[in-house]
């Protein structure tokens, strides 16, 4: 059977301000949609893959009619649902027989709201897609009931069903891995200017799921469910093999941290060396669960850097995050990475529940002293299904607008900062930390590579535009 998996159209002016787009812009491989490809072909399945980030809703439209699938599976996030629920409403116009499912974090957050807001949409597959899109696209093939595909939210006779819950995979080696020849022109897809190193760049996980308590965090299987499920690191490898056989130079590593098990992540660590390949990577990890050991095995197996989530530099507003670390942690982990030849990202946090606008400040005295080489000061987004989302009413106001729903904007708002203050923080934090005379001269005495110049370039532009601008984060 003809299935299609699509991503709705957006544009980078709809997230990123256009004075700082040039050092944000990122086009990510959408690794749980492949994994979905991948997974629909395996049952035996014709699959087609439309991105809306390259192209417009009426070329997506065009090869849909072209293609005339029988299933059509709508990718979506909270910020995206609007576009969404368009792109539903057009396709049934299109297709009026396709069937129409939504899946993706927003819809395994929000559920049955998702076909309260949309008749056009069908279904909605809530948590892991890979098992019930398959489940989903072999009953339409055979005409058969949908009552126990569990994980599915569907209409039957108008009414809405919703059945049990799909449990979570527990062998991901039993996956196939993800339908990356979909993707087109792989050099299409990057992540942001300076987090990488080469290109092609590969997106990967090693594992699923994360068992921290961040209050901002969501968690497939809901936040009592807080586990690790791994991969093999024998399937890992394979991985690796695949993607330097398809032309991918990098690897980046999307696990929420792949140091949870230290003797497993120094096992593939050592496997990657051991395959001796033309390849580098990148990889995120607990400030709490590296030492200099594995963060120098990481570095002589290829990887070129790392992002440590220091969210904060006042302690009380990590332990109001739930983050489970110290700020001498950061410090440690950040001093070892660079010791070990790493480059160090640490993303931080403004409004967070409790903060006021002078801890903010003290946070970025806090991203000066630990100096890493790339630092980025986000708005805190409590996506729909997190805790903090959840509860917002007890920590300050959300946001009505789903579009707000990016690290851009602010989105929530705790009750001891406004909507300004967190602006004019994330402004105060690029434009010091950025423009210390000391930085700037490492920076420019640690370019090695064309790809790396251009970063920087990208980089004094964004950072005149936080001199000369005064709201440089809207559009």
């Amino acid at each position: 059977m003809k299935c299609a998996l699509v991503i709705p159209a957006w544009a980078p002016e709809e997230i990123f301000s256009s004075r700082t787009a040039a050092s944000q812009i990122n086009y990510w491989q959408p690794l749980g949609t492949l994994y979905v490809a991948a997974a629909l072909r395996e049952a035996g399945h014709e699959v087609a893959f439309f991105n809306g980030a390259f192209l417009s809703r009426e070329a997506i439209l065009e090869s849909l009619r072209e293609f005339a699938p029988r299933l059509v599976g709508l990718y979506a996030t909270a910020f995206g649902w609007r576009k969404a629920v368009k792109e539903a409403k057009a396709i049934k116009e299109c297709l009026p027989r396709a069937f129409v499912v939504a899946g993706g974090p927003y819809p395994s957050a929000v559920k049955e709201k998702c076909l309260e807001d949309s008749s056009c949409i069908d279904a909605v597959v809530a948590g892991e897609g890979e098992g019930a899109m398959t489940e989903l696209a072999g009953r339409l093939e055979e005409g058969r009931g949908l009552a126990d595909v569990a994980g599915l939210i569907w209409r039957s006779d108008g009414a809405i069903e919703k059945n049990s819950p799909r449990e979570l995979l527990e062998d991901l080696d039993l996956l196939p891995f993800p339908a990356r020849d979909l993707l087109g022109d792989s050099m299409a897809y990057l992540p942001p200017p300076a987090t990488y190193r080469r290109k092609p760049v590969a997106v990967m996980v090693t594992s699923r799921g994360c068992s921290r308590r961040c209050i901002f965090c969501f968690q497939l299987g809901g936040r009592k469910k807080r586990e690790i499920r791994y991969r093999s690191v024998g399937s890992v490898l394979e991985e690796i093999e695949l993607c330097h056989r398809q032309g991918y130079r990098e690897v980046k590593f999307l696990d929420d941290t792949l140091a949870a098990d230290y003797d497993r992540a120094m096992e593939l660590a050592r496997g990657i060396r051991k395959l001796n390949l033309d390849l580098v990577w990148f990889a995120s990890a607990c400030v709490n669960q590296v030492d200099y050991e594995l963060l120098r095995a990481f570095r002589e197996a290829g990887c070129w850097a790392i992002l440590f989530g220091a969210e904060s530099g006042v302690q009380k507003n990590l332990n109001s995050l739930r983050k489970g670390i110290t700020l001498d942690q950061t410090r440690k982990a950040v001093r070892e990475a660079k010791k070990a030849g790493l480059t160090v990202h640490t993303p931080f946090l403004f409004g967070i529940p409790g903060e006021t606008f002078e801890e903010g400040l003290r946070t970025i005295d806090f991203a000066c002293e630990i100096s890493p080489d790339l630092a980025s000061f986000h708005a805190l987004t409590p996506f729909p299904g997190t805790e903090l989302y959840e509860n917002a009413e007890r920590y300050g106001t959300l946001a009505e607008d789903l579009t707000d729903y990016t690290y851009q904007g602010a989105a929530f708002v705790p009750h001891t900062m406004t909507r300004e203050e967190i602006g004019r923080l994330r402004q105060i934090a690029y434009r010091r930390f950025y423009s210390r005379p000391g930085y700037l001269v490492r920076r420019l005495v640690n370019v090695r590579s064309t790809q790396e110049l251009k970063a920087a370039a990208r980089g004094v532009w964004s950072l005149l535009g936080l001199w000369v601008g005064r709201d440089v984060f809207s559009a």
